[in-house]
């Protein structure tokens, strides 16, 4: 079974302005209001190597990378 991913950003929340929950490795470390919120937050967790892309790294719940809105 392979390993899950170490960064999960969670669904929008429709607040003003929308966010989403990052949490890494389990733990919740903030934020992201978009894709450059979620680099920060992983290099400040100490992981250099970000692939937004791949799913081995980052599992994006409630809507991909493009998705920074409620519906």
């Amino acid at each position: 079974m392979p390993a899950a991913a170490p960064i999960v950003v969670l669904g929008v929340v429709p607040a003003d302005p929308p966010y989403r929950v990052v949490e890494i490795r389990g733990d919740v470390v903030g934020t992201a209001r978009d894709v450059l919120d979620v680099i920060r937050l992983a290099h400040h967790a100490g992981l250099t190597h970000v692939d937004l892309d791949d799913p081995a790294v980052v599992r994006w719940v409630g809507g991909g990378k493009y998705r920074w809105a409620p519906r």
